[in-house]
């Protein structure tokens, strides 16, 4: 990337998503997270890329077709860690999409526009973090992020919701993010009975923070609703119907979802559909 670093938040945000390198992308998170940190304002809301910028590794192909291996194996563990930090780098820009792409959307509802981008670029850093700390144990295994091929399911929704925010809140933090607190515990137990603690205490760290992003998109998208006279339990089941062809999938984490304040009415039945 060239030119002057940003000093307004929302052009922070919009670097994140231009830079494709994982060292650029993380790198421009840390400023934007500082930025956010010593009280920058948000400036104006330069157009976010409808695509963020990627590296040309991994390649992208369709989610049957990513390599699973059995955690036995060192392969299989770095296989896993792969398709986390492939996630955790999702996240980076999601979580930069969401502050650039809708917080003069969240001003035109009435709400705290500020508030809004910050809760987002805070987020963004953490996932940064997040991909840091995997593709650091990543190392441990002679596995780079890139290494392996991967899916591009999370962007997906994120170009299916990208013309409403209550749409995002409710696919990207309180469906995909929502299932990871699901499913992680279970690949912690795995990873320790494969004899790697290290990698599952680096999920451990993501597993607690994650719980604080759904929080954090279930308080935005209850805000919004209640600015649109919306009932929340409502809007978000009709919203999965129109935005999310899979139905959720049980076990679900209750303890998890309810600290993140996800009552059991959002979620539950949806689990029980039989979806064609």
């Amino acid at each position: 990337m060239s030119g002057a670093a940003p000093s307004f938040l929302l052009a922070a945000a919009v670097g994140v998503l231009r830079a494709a390198d994982p060292a650029e992308k993380t790198a421009a998170a840390d400023r934007a997270e500082a930025l956010r940190a010593a009280g920058a304002p948000l400036g104006e809301a330069p157009s976010p890329p409808d695509y963020p910028a990627r590296p040309s590794r991994p390649a992208l192909v369709p989610p049957g077709e990513v390599p699973r291996r059995k955690l036995g194996s060192p392969e299989g563990r770095a296989a896993l860690l792969h398709a986390v930090a492939h996630i955790e780098f999702n996240a980076i820009d999601l979580a930069f999409d969401m502050a650039a792409r809708f917080a003069p959307m969240i001003a035109a509802e009435g709400l705290d526009s500020a508030a809004f981008a910050r809760d987002w670029v805070r987020i963004g850093g953490e996932e940064a973090r997040h991909f840091r700390m995997i593709a650091d144990r990543m190392d441990a295994f002679g596995c780079a992020y890139g290494g392996l091929a991967a899916h591009n399911g999370l962007w997906e929704a994120a170009e299916q919701t990208r013309e409403d925010v209550l749409a995002r809140l409710a696919i990207a933090p309180l469906i995909l993010e929502a299932r990871g607190l699901d499913v992680t515990p279970d690949m912690m137990d795995r990873l320790r009975a494969a004899g790697d603690p290290d990698s599952a205490a680096v999920l451990e760290v993501i597993y607690r923070e994650e719980v604080g992003h759904v929080a954090c998109g279930k308080r935005w998208f209850d805000a919004v609703c209640a600015a649109r006279g919306l009932e929340p339990v409502g809007a978000f089941h009709a919203l999965r119907e129109e935005f999310f062809a899979g139905r959720l999938k049980p076990p679900f984490n209750h303890d998890a979802r309810a600290q993140a304040g996800l009552p059991r009415a959002f979620y539950e039945p949806l689990g029980k559909e039989n979806r064609v």
